[in-house]
Formats: C-alpha cells, sequence, structure tokens
C-alpha cells in the first residue's frame, strides 16, 4: 500500500478531482453544436469527486500488483465499474435522474455500465499507476506537511459546503421533476372527465394522448382547446346541455387553471446551484417516470438563459 497521511490522500483526492473536471468539461465543452464552455459536473466548483474517487481506487485496487501488468489492468476493470455502477445506481435512486447513461452503447448493463468502459477503466488504471500518478507523487512529497495541513483544511471546507449545496439543490431538482409529472397526472385526469362529459353531450372534442409523453404547454393548449369547444358547444344547445355536466366542466375549468398556474411555477428553476447542475450536465437522463419532464426542464432553462442573454445585450446597445 502507499504510505500516505491522511492528509496526503485527501490532497490527492481532491487533486484528481480538479484534474477530471478539467479533462471532462473540455471534452463535453467541444462536444457541444456550437461548441461553448460547460461546467461540468455535480458540484459547482472544479470538482468531479467521481474522478477523484476513481483515481484514489485505482491506487487502492492495484497497489497488491504493482508488479503485475496485467493483474493491475483486471484490477482497475472491475474496481472502476463496481464504483461506476454503484454510484449511478444511487445517484437515480436519490435524485431521480442518470448523470451519465450508456444505455445506446453495445454490451450496456442497466446503462449504467458498458463492457468499452469497463476496459477502458483498466487501461486508464495502468496509465494512472504507471505515469501520471508517478509526478504527482514527488510534487505531494515536496509539500510540507503543515502547509499541506492547512491547504487540505481549506479545500474540505470549500468542497464540503459546495457539496452540501450541489446535494440540496439535486434533491429540489428532483422535487420539481415529481410535481411536473404530479401536474401532468392531473391535468390528463382532466382530459378524461371532459371526455366524459363529451360523451354525455354528444360533442366531439378528440382523443388525449399520453400525458407522460405530452410537454405541459401541449396539455394546457389541450385542455384549455377543449374547454372553449364545449363552452361553444353549450351556447349553441343550451336545452340539451345537461345541468351536471355543466357545473363538471365548471370545476375541471377552476382546477386546470389552479394546475397551469403551478406549471409554470415548476419550470421556473431561479437557484444558481440548480441552474448550474441543469447546464453542466447536458447529457443527463431522467429515471422512466421523469424523462419527459427534465427534457422541459432542461429547455426551460435554456430558454431563459437565452432571454437573458439577449435582454443583457440590448441593454448594452442602449
Amino acid at each position: 500500500m502507499y504510505p500516505y497521511s491522511l492528509s496526503q490522500w485527501l490532497f490527492l483526492f481532491y487533486f484528481y478531482c480538479f484534474l477530471g473536471w478539467c479533462v471532462e468539461s473540455t471534452h463535453v465543452s467541444i462536444r457541444q453544436k456550437p461548441p461553448h464552455w460547460v461546467n461540468r459536473g455535480f458540484m459547482r466548483g472544479p470538482f468531479l469527486p467521481l474522478y477523484g474517487s476513481g483515481a484514489i481506487m485505482m491506487l487502492v485496487v492495484s497497489a497488491p500488483f504493482q508488479h503485475n501488468l496485467f493483474l493491475t489492468y483486471v484490477a482497475g476493470c472491475i474496481g472502476a465499474t463496481i464504483l461506476e455502477y454503484i454510484t449511478g445506481v444511487t445517484m437515480e435512486v436519490l435524485f431521480k435522474v442518470r448523470y451519465w447513461d450508456y444505455s445506446n452503447q453495445p454490451f450496456n448493463f442497466q446503462g449504467y455500465i458498458c463492457l468499452g468502459t469497463t476496459l477502458a477503466w483498466g487501461g486508464l488504471t495502468i496509465l494512472m499507476t504507471r505515469i501520471i500518478h508517478k509526478p504527482i507523487e514527488g510534487l505531494l512529497y515536496m509539500i510540507p506537511f503543515n502547509l499541506l495541513s492547512v491547504v487540505v483544511f481549506i479545500l474540505t471546507v470549500f468542497i464540503a459546503a459546495d457539496f452540501a449545496l450541489s446535494f440540496r439543490a439535486a434533491l429540489d431538482i428532483r422535487d420539481i421533476l415529481l410535481a411536473m409529472e404530479k401536474v401532468k397526472e392531473e391535468m390528463a385526469h382532466m382530459q378524461k372527465r371532459l371526455d366524459v362529459i363529451a360523451a354525455v353531450t354528444g360533442e366531439e372534442i378528440g382523443q388525449y394522448r399520453s400525458a407522460a409523453e405530452m410537454r405541459i404547454e401541449e396539455l394546457v393548449t389541450d385542455i384549455e382547446d377543449r374547454l372553449h369547444r364545449m363552452k361553444e358547444w353549450a351556447g349553441l344547445h343550451p336545452g340539451e346541455y345537461l345541468e351536471s355536466a355543466k357545473n363538471e366542466a365548471i370545476e375541471i375549468r377552476d382546477r386546470f387553471m389552479n394546475a397551469r398556474y403551478h406549471a409554470s411555477q415548476l419550470k421556473t428553476v431561479r437557484e444558481h446551484w440548480k441552474r448550474g447542475m441543469i447546464l453542466g450536465n447536458p447529457t443527463m437522463r431522467g429515471s422512466k417516470k421523469v424523462r419527459y419532464s427534465l427534457e422541459e426542464l432542461k429547455e426551460a432553462v435554456k430558454e431563459k438563459l437565452n432571454l437573458n442573454f439577449i435582454n443583457n445585450e440590448k441593454g448594452q446597445r442602449q
């Protein structure tokens, strides 16, 4: 095993968190169309804990096999894959969101891991232990212990605060997504009730689509259109319009206005941490239940960002 103190292990963890953030953010930014900078990751600061955890894991699992290249490779493949799978499952259970998804890759397992990435982890473990870590270890030993302790303490406070805020923001996004689904379910129920009223009155107002696959704006437009048609039909056929159906339509209209208001509020993500988390993970996908709602939320945040940019441009010109 590596003869590092706790402060040295923490410094290495933070260093590789930062190095991973640099590599990942640059890679994702270049792949954007058009290319633009993306502050990648779960946290808002320049740290990616998965890379730091992965680097430490590689050092630990490969330590008994430092003189055997093949076993180092195998240990890296197994250790990193287990870490990636556990992290992916845990984050989706907690936040209802996948921050990476290999579902479109061959030989994947539940979208959390895939064969190609597993093989790459093994190669990266060899690269890490044989090339990357050696000069970093030399740098680590050059830092005076007292100075290292102060640096590690400051970084620990900063990263702990960032992680706590990011964790809270991720939970808030999860709650927003679940609330959006609840609003959709309420609107879908309204659609069905309006169809029942239409059947009673003999009016044709169309068939509803699955609410899970519809945007909230589409649901709003659909129900508004149905209510408008029903109002027109009632005006043309006052004697035929059943009083009970009329009262139920009025009740649905009131509930619809309330649901529409809440839907507009849910898609307003004001806090910096929530916006940053959504924009910093352009490839993240929601779990099956909230997948469409997450795409709506991502689009709403991007539209808000573009609107602010346009307003700022106008302000500068004036």
